[in-house]
């Protein structure tokens, strides 16, 4: 449970696995390879009713399988008339153009424009399954349809589309929204979690979360001047924030994060120990599903990790897992035993393992057994007597892969479908 143990195990901690110019090229790799993500540059300036009938019915679709409320009573066909009546597929307009935003905190992306927790036949509270995501503060988006109500707004971000709280973000040109992720100089965000500093004059920035790999503007106090809202920047890095307007339009204002934050000036370098370095911030973080309670899951703590040094990736596991960027191993149901532990015996510090529904960070390999560390829910082992241990993790933890199972059926190592390496 300690990053050195497996920092001390590197034979080149500080190799460079890939160079920034190399990490923009993979970048502009994955997004030509995965459908899922988009570059907003790149979105049409406005939808047809069908185009946008369609987004909006594929986001917020009707499951086939029975949904609960968390008292155990089951949704009719009447609920879900109402929750699709939240989607205002009759406000849509014959051209639907499209507007931009910055998020200004960190906001649940949803399936439907709701705060209900839904959960599936299991039952399990933890696995709302009307949350899909969250988006950060300086994400910028597209915003393509308003709810019936006006609360909430259908938005694009670079690898995802649901529904955000219309107060968590402020509406610019595509312009003045664009041009704001790419100032230089910036920062990086390489803590799990970092907070600007009170802010008495201010409070939309006054200790505002930010979350690993946000990347914000960096000013200097010649541009800020040397009074922040009542603080001397002495100490402090000077960024520029995003902020929402009584009337929903974006401004910006500068905010300070101590020099003490876990910040990083440009992307980290990527390197084995920079990966690790990042995968253990997390360590004993909750498990949140689609980044529920101020957390994150499976694959957004993979996410994160890999954003702090620039690579951006696809949202959900099957997506990444059998996306074609990086260099990638596949396995079927005809892989053989021998197939897959020879491709154990060739993983490298930070590659990614995938299984239905799961991913997990390679950590190294003690006396023939793999470790892993992620993000995970439940703990599935067999006894001595053959059956299943069933128990909860539900954050982030170090485990050796081969005695796990993914489910009470088959074991992780069974389950695996791809390594990945983003090397």
């Amino acid at each position: 449970m300690n990053p050195r143990f497996w920092q001390t195990k590197l034979a080149a901690p500080q190799q460079l696995l890939l160079t920034p110019a190399q990490i923009a090229q993979r970048n502009s790799e994955t997004f030509a390879l995965q459908s899922e993500m988009q570059s907003l540059q790149s979105l049409p300036a406005h939808y047809s009713k069908a185009e946008l009938g369609a987004i909006i019915q594929s986001v917020s679709k009707v499951p086939t399988a029975a949904r609960f409320y968390l008292d155990g009573s089951q949704l009719t066909a009447q609920h879900w008339q109402h929750y699709q009546s939240l989607t205002a597929l009759d406000h849509m307009q014959a051209v639907n153009p499209l507007r931009f935003g910055l998020v200004v905190k960190r906001s649940a992306l949803r399936a439907f424009p709701t705060r209900d927790r839904i959960v599936n036949e299991q039952g399990n509270p933890d696995l709302d399954r009307f949350a899909e995501t969250a988006l950060f503060p300086a994400d910028a988006v597209a915003l393509l349809h308003s709810s019936r109500d006006n609360q909430w707004l259908l938005v694009r971000s670079f690898n995802y589309t649901g529904w955000l709280q219309a107060a968590d973000v402020a509406i610019g040109s595509k312009q003045q929204v664009l041009a704001y992720t790419q100032q230089q100089p910036f920062i990086v965000i390489t803590g799990a979690k970092v907070h600007t500093a009170f802010n008495p004059q201010l409070a939309a920035v006054s200790e505002l979360q930010l979350d690993m790999g946000v990347r914000l503007p960096l000013l200097s106090a010649a541009e800020a001047g040397f009074n922040v809202h009542g603080q001397n920047p002495v100490a402090s890095h000077i960024v520029q924030l995003p902020l929402r307007l009584a009337d929903g339009s974006l401004s910006f204002t500068p905010a300070l994060l101590p020099l003490s934050a876990d910040v990083q000036q440009g992307y980290l370098p990527f390197t084995p120990y920079n990966i690790l370095a990042q995968a253990f911030k997390f360590l004993g973080e909750r498990y949140g599903w689609g980044h529920d309670y101020n957390g994150r899951d499976c694959t957004g703590f993979i996410s994160e990790i890999f954003r702090s040094f620039g690579l951006l990736m696809p949202r959900n596991s099957g997506q990444q897992g059998n996306g074609g960027y990086g260099r990638n191993i596949r396995f079927s149901a005809d892989s053989s035993v021998a197939d897959k532990q020879a491709a154990l015996a060739k993983l490298q510090v930070g590659d990614l393992l995938y299984f239905p529904g799961h991913v997990a960070l390679y950590l190294g390999t003690v006396n023939g057994q793999p470790f892993m560390i992620h993000d995970v829910n439940t703990l599935l082992y067999p006894r001595s007597d053959g059956t299943i241990y069933r128990g909860t993790l539900n954050g982030v933890a170090v485990t050796p892969l081969l005695p796990l199972y993914a489910t009470e059926q088959q074991s992780y190592f069974d389950a695996m479908y791809a390594i990945k390496s983003l090397r």
